[in-house]
Order: C-alpha cells, then structure tokens, then sequence
C-alpha cells in the first residue's frame, strides 16, 4: 500500500479550529519542513502570505507533529471546509513558490508537492 494510501485511512478525531490564513500557514510551512530544511527564503516566502504572529504560532505545531499527522490535518481540514477552486489554485501555486523560494527543489520536495497537490484538488 502507497503511502498517500495509507494517510488517507485515516482519521483524526479532534476538529480544527484553524483560520483558512492559519492552515495556510501550516500547508506553506509544512511544505518547507519536509526536508527537514527551512531556508531563509522560504521563511521569507511564507512571511510574505502570514503575519508573524501565525507563523510562529503554527511553526512549532507542524514540526511537532509527524508526517503522517501532518498530511492527515491538512486532509481533514480541507474536508470539513469549503475551499473554491481559485483558492485551491492558489494554495497550489503558493506551495510551488515555497519550493522555488530558495532557488532548487529536491526529490523530497517534488514527492511532497505531488501529494500535496493530490489532496487539495
């Protein structure tokens, strides 16, 4: 079973108070932690679509978190909200540019932006 397979199993019980610029935040910074790296371009990036205050609020709670638990939020949260095509775009293209922000884009990178892009559209 592919891991996009298994994530999607599952289920988190506890619902997601989160402000759409507060998953936002979590999605973008997500996406920068998922190599383990957070370049001070994509800090920038992400700081460029959230305040600081969310950022930081958000930071500590994505790295916290597993892999697995981090796909799964973000899965739930799209689920119990409606997001419009546009928006869904959006977040897309904002991802892309946190990859691009510093300039390369890894394998682990390309591999979360292909399943990123699964769960959104």
């Amino acid at each position: 079973m592919g891991f996009y397979k298994r994530f999607t199993n599952r289920k988190i019980m506890k619902n997601l108070d989160w402000t759409k610029k507060e998953f936002e935040a979590y999605v973008l910074l997500y996406a920068a932690h998922c190599n383990f790296f957070e370049s001070e371009e994509e800090e920038k990036y992400i700081l460029s679509r959230v305040d600081k205050t969310t950022y930081h609020k958000i930071h500590t709670e994505v790295v916290v978190d597993s892999d697995e638990h981090n796909l799964n939020k973000i899965q739930q949260y799209l689920s119990e909200n409606k997001f419009t095509q546009n928006e869904k775009d959006d977040l897309i293209r904002d991802i892309k540019n946190v990859f691009f922000a510093d300039g390369s884009v890894d394998v682990i990178e390309k591999k979360v932006f292909n399943i990123l892009k699964k769960i959104i559209d």
